[in-house]
């Protein structure tokens, strides 16, 4: 029996009768320790609310990218899930799809794209195939594509009108990792299967609801001319049906996050299938980082409306939060929620303020009026069935989800009372802060000096390097409010087109340049971006490094970019805290913790921490561990040689300082050892 024969309460209409059955305000540092931000929903949509008590609807489960479920589920990652928590999100996500399909009338199932991080790595597809496995065994029907992260070749696609950068058209079919594990064959086990492109990445499916037939296109990443030809034909050919369009890269957020902002890739799609085709009345993506809403006018004068959901760079890569969307015939809309299945079965003891069951901020939470008779009557005459399904589902969803559930509360902080109300710890090598006297917006002079508090180690502005200016590098009063120090330190105007840089050093002979840290360490400091940061200017910015090659420690390096430091504390092209080491007791190869995506204007806490007894080094952001964290970790990090200064504000590149920071930093402290939370910066001293 196919699940268009069952309706919500578990009646099979062909007869016979089956069983029943805010997050913060911040965005996704840690692979989520934060909720995305506030949206203002576009017109015609508002903040969802209980519907009467009986009506007809059904719903549309959506699972935005699952990369980082897949990867750091595999014995190749140390399989971070399943040690933290006894359970994996992604298989949280599709077993709560298939347990309760019945029970909340969720007619199909969309996958976003992204399956996995790492398309060379066999073990993530393993995890991708148990999880979209459970569906395929509770016959929920699914349509799946490939993202960026599922294709061997990622080609940048700068020309939207170039369909010949990395297109379906360019990719060697044999040698796609996608196609052999959900092959055209396995495409035809869903009931509401129809076809595939000639490439075998493009899909549709058709699936009933209450009467009504929709179809589900979905297009991997990248699509060319012919498979847009396709696209349309397989409209064409289904001229009755109202289309949702699922595809990996088409709406994006702005620098506000809550924002919509349109991309050369989505507009192209907009101009070549969507504006002239009116059966495609809405669009979903992944991708991009968070959630949002555009409502967009077609040839026709009819509204389609177009969201991104993507939470990879939220707590836990995305905690396994997930949509539900809820389409109401009786009171004609579109209701949205977004939850996770797995924060509800998490080990109580394993939760913080950084777990949610629920997102309830109006970019995650929204209804979308659509009066569907008036919507679809360009192409089909709409006459969904006239019998009451039941009660509205997503109330329903929510009540169960959160029975006997709680989100953690988020933990009392106590503000510094003076400059010295932290904890001062043993073994600490190296403690940089501003001095107590500065003036907000002063210039550092060539020479001036960021002392080391906890002496021996005083890094000092270096000379001027090419198109630097002297007013580039300043003091502030401006400081993370956890932070006991009187300000910080800002680098201004950084460009790293031209090399516009500036950097602090410590002294030749200072102490702290040839330690490993043999016993391990904690490095910790207070870092913002500014609004201004872009990706072209800024990406790669270090915060500290070390001098000298990373190629010419002792024990012979064999990793990459051997020109490089030895020691990375950066931010990416993407806004990921990067921390990257070449550990002491291992030298072939360097050893990387990265966060989720920082947002600009902001303070953080960051917090790395190596543990010999453990063999872990984990990064904290404002005190949750993000997800990418090393796991079988090496110890300390390996100097030269020859002692090398340490380098603040920018990296090392072959010889040079490079990659200059853009932003402000405050405290920086390194402790000779692991020490806990009630030992950092961010506590007080009693």
């Amino acid at each position: 029996m196919s699940n268009d024969d069952i309706d919500r309460a578990g009646n099979d209409r062909s007869g016979s009768n089956t069983s029943t059955r805010q997050m913060i305000d911040r965005r996704a540092v840690l692979q989520g320790a934060a909720s995305l931000s506030v949206l203002a929903l576009g017109a015609g949509a508002a903040k969802a609310q209980t519907s009467t008590p009986s009506l007809t609807s059904f719903t549309i489960a959506v699972l935005p990218d699952t990369q980082f479920y897949s990867r750091y589920a595999t014995t190749d990652e140390s399989q971070q899930f399943q040690k933290a928590y006894g359970s994996t999100p992604y298989d949280a996500q599709t077993q709560w799809i298939a347990d309760n399909a019945a029970k909340y009338g969720i007619r199909f199932a969309i996958h976003l794209g992204d399956v996995v991080d790492q398309q060379n790595k066999p073990n993530q597809w393993i995890i991708a195939d148990a999880a979209m496995k459970k569906l395929e065994d509770a016959k929920v029907p699914y349509s799946i594509l490939a993202g960026n992260h599922d294709v061997v070749t990622d080609i940048d696609y700068h020309n939207p009108w170039d369909q010949n950068s990395g297109t379906d058209a360019q990719r060697s079919l044999n040698a796609e990792p996608y196609l052999k594990w959900f092959p055209s064959s396995r495409a035809a086990q869903q009931s509401t299967f129809r076809e595939r492109d000639s490439s075998g990445f493009h899909e549709y499916h058709i699936f009933q609801a209450n009467g009504v037939k929709f179809m589900v296109l979905s297009l991997s990443w990248r699509i060319s001319d012919g498979a847009i030809a396709w696209a349309r034909d397989v409209i064409d050919r289904n001229p009755t049906l109202p289309v949702i369009l699922s595809n990996h890269q088409l709406l994006n957020i702005d620098s506000d996050g809550l924002s919509p902002l349109e991309t050369d890739y989505g507009l192209m799609l907009w101009e070549k299938l969507i504006r002239d085709k009116d059966q495609i009345f809405m669009t979903l993506n992944g991708h991009y980082h968070g959630a949002t809403y555009l409502s967009k006018t077609n040839n026709f004068g009819n509204p389609v409306h177009q969201m991104v959901v993507d939470y990879q760079m939220d707590y836990q890569g995305g905690n396994a939060m997930m949509r539900l969307y809820e389409v109401d015939f009786t009171n004609n809309k579109i209701d949205v929620m977004s939850f996770s299945p797995w924060v509800v079965q998490k080990p109580k003891a394993t939760l913080n303020q950084f777990d949610h069951a629920e997102l309830t901020a109006p970019n995650n939470s929204f209804s979308i009026p659509i009066n569907f008779k008036t919507r679809f009557a360009r192409f089909t005459r709409f006459s969904p069935s006239k019998v009451l399904t039941g009660p509205a589902i997503i109330p329903a969803v929510r009540a169960d989800l959160l029975a006997g559930y709680v989100d953690p509360p988020t933990p009392e902080v106590v503000l510094p009372a003076d400059t010295e109300d932290y904890p001062h710890v043993a073994d600490t090598v190296a403690h940089w802060r501003a001095p107590a006297a500065i003036v907000d917006g002063q210039i550092v002079p060539v020479g001036g000096v960021l002392p080391d508090v906890a002496g021996g180690n005083d890094l000092a502005r270096v000379a001027l390097i090419k198109s630097a200016q002297l007013g580039d590098v300043v003091w502030t009063t401006d400081k993370h409010r956890l932070s006991s120090a009187a300000g910080s330190v800002a680098f201004l105007n950084t460009d790293n087109t031209v090399g516009r840089l500036n950097a602090f050093l410590t002294a030749s002979a200072a102490s702290l340049n040839g330690r490993s840290f043999w016993n391990g360490y904690t490095v910790e400091a207070f870092v913002k971006i500014p609004a201004g940061w872009t990706a072209n200017l800024h990406k790669w910015g270090n915060i500290l490094g070390r001098e000298g090659n990373r190629g010419n420690v002792p024990g012979g390096y064999q990793g990459g970019d051997p020109e490089a430091s030895s020691v990375l504390f950066a931010i990416s092209n993407l806004r990921e805290v990067q921390w990257e080491v070449v550990p002491a007791s291992v030298s072939h190869n360097a050893q990387t913790n990265w966060s989720g995506e920082i947002i600009r204007d902001s303070w953080y806490h960051i917090a790395i921490v190596n543990d010999p007894s453990t063999l872990t080094t984990t990064m904290y952001i404002d005190g949750a561990p993000v997800l990418r964290n090393v796991g079988n970790a090496a110890i300390g990090m390996r100097s030269q040689n020859t002692p090398q200064p340490w380098i603040l504000g920018a990296g090392w590149w072959d010889g040079v300082l490079s990659d200059g920071f853009f932003g402000a930093v405050g405290e920086i402290r390194m402790v000779y050892r692991p020490i806990g939370r009630d030992q950092w910066l961010t506590a007080r001293r009693t």
